[in-house]
C-alpha cells in the first residue's frame, strides 16, 4: 500500500508542476499591464520604469516563474493588485466560506442520493424508480444560474422565507447562535442548488452501478445462502459498485469549488468562486494564478483521494 500511495504522490507532484507551468504562462500572455492600477499615475514615467524593473516586470518568462515558484514553496502566492494585499490573506478570507457550502452540499448530496440510487436500482420499473429518474434527468439537465433563479424567486420573493443573497444580514451584526442562525438561512438556498445538481448526478451513477452487479453469479450465491436481501445489497452489492460511486464523487469535489462561481455569484456568497469572477474582472493576475493552483490542489488532491478509496474497496488495484 505504500508503494502504491508513493508512486501515486510522486505522479500528483509531476502534473502540479505541468500545471503551474501552464497556469503562469497563459496568465501572463495575456496583453496589457496588470500593474497599471497599482501604482499611481501621477508619478513621472522613469519613476515607474524603475518600479515595474524592481518588480520584476521586464524579466523573462522562465525567470519570472522561477520567482513565482520559490516565493510559492515559502508559502508566498504574491500581492493582490486588487485587494492590495497578499493572495494568501485574500483567498484564506474566503475559501473557508465555500468549504462549509461545499461540504453541506455533499454531505446532503450523499446522504440522499446513494439510497435513494440503491433503492431505485432494486426496485426497477418501480413509480420510486419512475420518480428518481425524472428527478435525476431535471438535475442534470436544469443550468445552475437558472435553478438559483427560480429558489430566489419562490423562497425569496413570492414566499418571503429566505434571504435573497450574501451571508449574513446586512446592517445586523448577531453574535452566538443567533449568528450561527442567520448564516444557515442565507445557506439554504445556495445548498439547495449545488446539492440537487450533485445529487441528481450521484444518485445515476449509483443505481446504474447496482444494476450491473445486481444480477451478477456472487449475488445469487449470497441469496441462495439464505442471506436477507439487505444483506445482499448493502455488503455483497454495494461493495462491487463502490469503484463507480468512488470516481463520481470525486469528481463531484473540485467540481464543488470550481463549479460554484456561478452559484456564488447568484446568491452573493463570499466564497472562492465569486472571488475568481472578482479577479479576472480586476485583471489581478496574482490572485488568478493563486486560486488556480489552490483549485489544481484540490483536484489533484480528490484524484488521490480517489485512488486511495480505489485500493481500500478492492485489494487487487494496489498489486497492479
Amino acid at each position: 500500500m505504500l508503494k502504491y500511495l508513493v508512486k501515486r504522490i510522486l505522479t500528483l507532484i509531476v502534473v502540479l508542476i505541468g500545471i503551474s507551468i501552464i497556469v503562469f504562462t497563459l496568465v501572463h500572455m495575456q496583453p496589457g499591464n496588470p500593474y497599471s492600477t497599482m501604482i499611481d499615475p501621477n508619478i513621472s514615467q522613469e519613476v515607474y520604469e524603475n518600479m515595474l524593473k524592481e518588480i520584476g516586470y521586464y524579466d523573462s518568462l522562465p525567470i519570472q516563474y522561477i520567482k513565482w515558484i520559490k516565493r510559492i514553496l515559502h508559502g508566498d502566492l504574491g500581492y493582490s493588485i486588487h485587494y492590495k494585499a497578499p493572495v494568501i490573506d485574500v483567498i484564506n478570507s474566503r475559501i473557508w466560506n465555500t468549504f462549509i457550502l461545499a461540504s453541506v452540499s455533499m454531505i446532503l448530496s450523499i446522504c440522499i442520493a446513494i439510497p435513494a440510487g440503491i433503492i431505485s436500482a432494486t426496485k426497477k420499473y418501480s413509480i420510486f424508480d419512475y420518480i428518481v429518474t425524472i428527478i435525476s434527468f431535471i438535475g442534470i439537465s436544469i443550468p445552475s444560474f437558472f435553478f438559483g433563479l427560480l429558489m430566489i424567486k419562490w423562497f425569496s420573493f413570492d414566499l418571503k422565507i429566505f434571504p435573497v443573497s450574501g451571508m449574513t444580514t446586512v446592517g445586523k451584526y448577531y453574535t452566538g447562535i443567533k449568528g450561527i442562525v442567520d448564516v444557515v438561512k442565507h445557506m439554504v438556498l445556495p445548498v439547495i442548488v449545488l446539492s440537487f445538481l450533485n445529487l441528481a448526478m450521484i444518485m445515476r451513477y449509483t443505481r446504474s452501478s447496482i444494476l450491473e452487479v445486481i444480477n451478477q453469479d456472487y449475488i445469487r450465491t449470497a441469496r441462495a445462502k439464505g442471506l436477507s436481501e439487505g444483506v445482499v445489497i448493502c455488503v455483497h452489492g454495494f461493495r462491487n459498485a463502490l469503484i463507480s460511486i468512488i470516481t463520481i464523487l470525486c469528481i463531484q469535489i473540485p467540481s464543488l469549488f470550481s463549479g460554484a462561481l456561478l452559484t456564488e455569484t447568484i446568491f452573493v456568497w463570499p466564497g472562492i468562486g465569486r472571488l475568481n469572477y472578482e479577479a479576472v474582472l480586476n485583471r489581478d493576475y496574482p490572485l488568478i494564478m493563486g486560486i488556480l493552483m489552490i483549485l489544481s490542489i484540490i483536484i489533484l488532491f480528490s484524484n488521490l483521494l480517489a485512488d486511495i478509496l480505489y485500493a481500500v474497496a478492492d485489494p487487487r488495484i494496489r498489486y497492479d
